[in-house]
């Protein structure tokens, strides 16, 4: 798959959605979880900036990769092989 094709294009977008939609359900049930614990306000705290966190990573890996594609040092895929 090559680098700004439709598919590429589409693949993004589904990896956008997915990722967002497990960070919200994580920002849900998290707080909630702690709660009928009781207690873990600094806990909730710290699993919020570790999701964060993974999001910054994510958006500089595809920051990187569309750098790569631009450059023309190939890339195509946003996920490293299996």
């Amino acid at each position: 798959m090559g680098c700004f094709t439709l598919a590429w294009l589409m693949q993004l977008c589904i990896w956008a959605i997915i990722i967002g939609a497990v960070i919200a359900i994580l920002r849900l049930v998290v707080p909630y979880a702690f709660a009928q614990l009781g207690g873990g306000g600094m806990i909730v705290s710290i699993i919020n900036i570790v999701l964060w966190a993974f999001v910054a990573c994510v958006v500089i890996y595809v920051a990187f990769s569309l750098i790569s594609c631009l450059v023309g040092m190939g890339g195509g895929t946003l996920l490293p092989h299996r």
